[in-house]
């Protein structure tokens, strides 16, 4: 073997770790995304570290960990919240390191509360760790599309 070709080897072997990390990546986020469109609060809050950060346009502030994100979920739902379907579009994943990966999307959702169902288009972001033998939540940032 030529040093070419084992630079050739190891960029294809580099090249299909990327593929399979991308689809593990975006494994993840449809599992985020479709736990939240069938309304599973605790499949979809196990998605998340229980580290992890949440910054919505809906709310005043950070939530600075899972916890806080549920008890606000649990006040939503007190007053009506529900989520009827969620769909994403237009998906991209960047790699911020091996075991760090940003995913982007543009979110379609149809919420209900008291006044009815409304339809959010919005864009978000997730930041994903790799924990061992899965990716995890770490930051979801949600804001309205333009």
């Amino acid at each position: 073997m030529t040093d070419s070709a084992a630079v050739t080897d190891s960029a294809a072997v580099t090249d299909r770790a990327a593929v399979t990390d991308r689809a593990a990546v975006l494994a993840a986020a449809d599992h985020v995304i479709s736990t939240f469109g069938a309304f599973d609060g605790p499949a979809y809050f196990a998605c998340f570290a229980p580290e992890a950060t949440f910054m919505f346009h809906t709310t005043d502030r950070l939530l600075g960990s899972r916890a806080e994100y549920e008890a606000e979920w649990a006040s939503w739902i007190d007053i009506g919240f529900g989520v009827v379907s969620c769909s994403s579009h237009d998906q991209r994943v960047d790699f911020v390191t091996d075991d760090v990966a940003v995913f982007t999307h543009r979110v379609l959702t149809t919420v209900h509360d008291a006044d009815g169902d409304h339809d959010l288009v919005e864009r978000e972001t997730i930041v994903f760790r790799h924990d061992g033998d899965r990716w995890t939540g770490i930051h979801e940032h949600l804001s309205p599309a333009p």
